[in-house]
């Protein structure tokens, strides 16, 4: 029968008892639960499931219209050395009341969780060191503590005098060949070797009997029986060899193996660190003070006396301490670790400006829109933590793996003792290669395959623009066959401009300048585009009187004595005039899927002067973008609530084939789930009527210019408008999976060569021991090898 846990939910938007009753018979459906009891008056639900069945309690929960509410807590571990330390501290956190959620990584040594509001973390602390290991709360707003640094300190003195102790008892070995035969006394053997077996090694002994203790297995169990063993065997021959006869010891075995383990464990900390590093660097961004500027007094404050509103002076080369918006000043912003984007922007009043950027040359009075971890660069920070913290899909198979690793070692090892002995082999035959079965089978490598490849590839999407909100992102990324894209403000600018302009009499500027002089002061979106045409042409515009909106037209002006409008067809119409040689031309724009404006003269004498087209341009980049995707062999659609002519337009212009018109925002999310029939779809968008879309899609990618609900319902985030960053997005994803592939082959094929070796007394145990240690590096270091990536605009930038 399966055990049942009990599980304390808190739940939110019960109003009365009829509310309660709905919940607790949601929850009563569910198969497996034993028992469910909603209070209304504390707002929990008590239900008694078994261990894994939080997720469907969740569900069922939110399936009955309620909610459960979570907070996030991340925890630091130590002591964690292999998978079967990360299934351990889950599992004993798993158990907690009021957790609802909890992954545990083993490159970050970080355990994110979910948790239950004002949840008190002690008992969380209590129980992760009964599982055996340590652990402390993460400030999330504080940078790496420097225990990180003191622990690789230590690790790297412990190495360098196993190192030494062991290099002489290993001399005699590397001399044999070459015809030089002596041996070590014994007893020095034995005083090389006890330090480094009991002082250096102690680490393994301490983690092997905690995980003894809570009734689990982990790779120190292996190191320490392995080396315990071929020590306890030294100690034997010493004792049972007559005097005057040289032993046959093997301290040289225990002592070099736990030497050449700590030097794997060093690399791999070193390598963990730098998969990390863009977290640090990061963080590294955020200044401790900022120049206040308070009632024409300049004041220097630390960033917690800050408040909205408030005025910051920020001097070249500083880096901005707070979002803020430009007041005073013009100047140039390095925001390349922020946003990707390597060339400095220009900034001037009215300018966002974003915390850890770089101000350039110029003195800015800035007005502080965001502090603290609702800035832009927190919040980065926190999507990149989360992604590096989560667990890709994939790794549930090495976590099912962990659970029975060790001891299924424990009795292969065991099992070569037995048959060895039976065989006629000596108790030191038998008893070595039990040992080199032990040492060889580690389970660093499969823990650390998946964490450290999505920790380096979600961090350097991140220093390119890219951020990756979590590990099932990346990789269903991997295997995208169509990306859809929004039309307005995704593949174009989403701000019109003029694109055609005619005049009947064939003077366009003076055309423009008229239609400029109607639209001084006005705010509309096609007025803006007719005075930015003005500006490009450095053309002056003429005063306008008697200005007045004419409501669902246009707008109408006296301009030198002359009663002017500029609109619609409807002002055509209502002035009695006809498009005349303009017509064709106009059908045509329409066609398009231009919008039209007529300047017309309304008296003395009621004529038609010209005609304006305007249209949304495309971005740079996107016709590329289109491109590089079909060259990687995956389809582009085009699904757009403007009209067809306007779609079409765009999509001829992109080489985009399938296109999607008038499209409402309703039906996107069921265009998406119909195009997700034929393979794994990603869906590009930017505005809050993409949300639903983005949220069906295999894989939201959200443009960071655009709205914060897109991005919240995004998987990806494009910190830049530039459309090449899709396929970019889907090529990190794609080398980032390649790399959790190749890890984890290694790591499992390592372990299925090597034990078969190990127990056919083919390994001596210190290659057995080089080999543990050099498995775990390798995959390290293969997924640091994504660090060198960079997306493919950049590659070919001079």
């Amino acid at each position: 029968m399966t055990s049942l846990t009990t599980f304390d939910l808190p739940i939110a938007g019960m109003t009365c008892a009829s509310c309660a009753g709905r919940v607790e018979r949601a929850l009563r459906k569910l198969p497996q639960v034993a028992n469910a009891s909603v209070n209304l008056a504390s707002e929990q639900a008590r239900i008694e499931a078994p261990e894994d069945s939080l997720a469907q309690l969740i569900a069922a929960v939110e399936g009955a219209g309620y909610q459960v509410p979570s907070a996030p807590l991340e925890l630091a571990i130590e002591g964690m050395t292999c998978a079967s330390c990360v299934g351990r501290v889950e599992r004993a956190l798993a158990k907690q009341p009021g957790v609802l959620a909890v992954s545990v990584n083993l490159a970050s040594e970080q355990a994110q969780l979910r948790v239950s509001p004002r949840l008190d973390p002690e008992p969380l602390l209590k129980a992760v060191a009964d599982a055996g290991y340590g652990a402390s709360l993460v400030n999330l707003e504080a940078p790496e503590p420097p225990a990180a640094d003191r622990r690789l300190q230590r690790e790297r003195w412990h190495l360098l005098l196993a190192l030494v102790l062991a290099a002489p008892l290993v001399l005699p070995m590397l001399l044999a060949p070459f015809g030089l035969h002596w041996m070590l006394p014994a007893w020095v053997q034995f005083a090389l070797a006890t330090p480094v077996q009991f002082v250096l090694g102690a680490r393994f002994y301490r983690a092997a009997w905690q995980a003894l203790r809570a009734g689990a297995g982990n790779m120190d169990q292996l190191v320490a029986i392995g080396t315990s063993a071929a020590y306890g065997l030294s100690l034997y021959q010493w004792a049972v060899t007559p005097a005057g006869q040289a032993p046959a010891l093997y301290f040289e075995a225990a002592a070099v193996i736990i030497a050449l383990i700590l030097l794997g464990k060093y690399l791999e900390s070193r390598a963990k660190r730098q998969t990390s590093s863009a977290i640090r660097a990061l963080q590294a961004l955020r200044p401790d003070q900022a120049l206040r500027l308070r009632d024409g007094r300049e004041e220097r404050v630390p960033l917690s006396a800050l408040a909205l509103g408030d005025r910051v002076l920020v001097k070249p080369g500083e880096r901005f301490p707070v979002d803020g918006r430009v007041l005073e000043g013009q100047s140039h912003a390095d925001e390349a670790l922020i946003s990707g984007e390597s060339l400095p922007q220009a900034k001037q009043p009215g300018d966002a400006v974003t915390a850890g950027a770089i101000n350039g040359e110029g003195r800015l009075l800035i007005e502080t829109t965001a502090l603290g971890a609702e800035t832009v660069l927190a919040k980065i920070i926190r999507l990149v933590e989360d992604a590096q913290a989560a667990k890709a899909p994939i790794q549930k198979l090495v976590d099912r793996v962990s659970q029975v690793f060790v001891p299924a070692v424990l009795l292969i090892a065991l099992a070569t003792l037995l048959i060895w002995l039976s065989l006629g082999a000596s108790l030191a035959t038998a008893l070595l290669n039990a040992v080199a079965v032990l040492v060889i089978a580690c389970p660093c490598a499969l823990g650390l395959a998946t964490p450290t490849a999505i920790m380096a590839g979600t961090g350097v999407a991140a220093r390119h623009g890219i951020l990756i909100k979590d590990a099932e992102a990346l990789e269903v990324a991997h295997g995208v066959t169509a990306v859809a894209f929004d039309k307005t403000g995704t593949l174009t600018s989403g701000t019109p401009r003029i694109v055609h302009l005619l005049a009947v009499d064939g003077d366009e500027a003076q055309l423009l300048q008229l239609a400029g002089g109607l639209q001084r002061g006005s705010e509309h979106a096609l007025a803006k585009a007719v005075l930015d045409a003005c500006s490009e042409r450095a053309l002056s515009l003429p005063e306008v009187a008697d200005s007045q909106a004419l409501a669902g037209r246009g707008i109408a002006g006296q301009i030198d004595g002359r009663r002017l409008a500029l609109g619609n067809r409807r002002l055509l119409d209502d002035n009695g005039l006809q498009p005349g040689e303009l017509a064709e031309q106009a059908q045509q724009w329409e066609a398009e899927g231009r919008t039209l404006s007529w300047l017309l003269e309304q008296s003395p004498e009621p004529r038609v002067l010209g005609l304006f087209a305007f249209g949304d341009s495309l971005k740079a980049g996107a016709a590329e973008a289109v491109e590089r995707l079909k060259a990687s062999g995956i389809d582009s659609h085009l699904i757009s609530g403007d009209n067809r002519g306007s779609c079409a337009a765009v999509a001829d212009a992109l080489g985009i084939a399938a296109v999607h018109a008038e499209v409402l925002p309703a039906d996107k999310a069921g265009l998406v789930g119909e195009l997700k029939r034929s393979g794994v779809v990603a869906m590009v968008g930017d505005g809050i009527n993409d949300a639903p879309a983005l949220a069906a899609a295999d894989v939201g990618i959200a443009m960071g210019s655009g709205t914060d609900v897109a991005m919240h319902a995004a998987g990806i985030t494009l910190m830049r408008g530039d459309p090449r960053l899709v396929p970019a997005a889907l090529d990190i994803s794609r080398r980032t999976y390649a790399k959790i592939r190749q890890n984890l082959f290694w790591a499992f094929v390592y372990n299925l060569v090597g034990i078969p070796l190990a127990a056919l007394g083919l390994l001596n145990p210190m290659i057995a021991g080089a080999a543990m240690a050099a498995s775990s590096v390798s995959v390290v270091s293969n997924a640091l090898l994504l660090k060198t990536w960079k997306p493919r605009q950049e590659e070919e930038r001079p």
